[in-house]
């Protein structure tokens, strides 16, 4: 008995949103930076700079909007994302936490819950 072929599943347009609220209204990230990070990294057909019309970045005053027309990963978002503030030496402040289905947002790792911790235990 032949082996049935896998049917791929055309997907509709996907829109995946980061926040960067905080980051942004402590001025620590410029927006306009990351869009252009995301614009020179993001791979179409394991190719940089190949977005055309398959891949559009947008951006708000504190939200970057990623539209896909093509089969697309959110954690490949994540990563780029990470990426850019290793880059910019952030990542030891921020991290990337998902809050939708669609998601990410930037927030601060909280450092003085970890603090109060250790002074209790002297």
């Amino acid at each position: 008995m032949p082996l049935a072929k896998k049917e791929k599943k055309i997907k509709g347009q996907t829109k995946f949103k980061i926040d960067l609220t905080n980051p942004i209204d402590d001025g620590i990230i410029d927006i306009k930076k990351f869009e252009a990070f995301l614009r020179d990294r993001i791979k179409v057909d394991n190719k940089t700079g190949n977005l055309g019309n398959k891949i559009l970045i947008a951006s708000d005053k504190k939200v970057v909007t990623v539209t896909a027309n093509i089969d697309f990963s959110k954690r490949y978002l994540k990563y780029l994302t990470k990426k850019f503030l290793k880059k910019s030496e952030l990542r030891d402040w921020l991290r990337v936490v998902a809050t939708e289905k669609d998601s990410y947002t930037l927030r601060y790792f909280d450092i003085n819950n970890d603090e109060n911790e250790d002074d209790d235990d002297e």
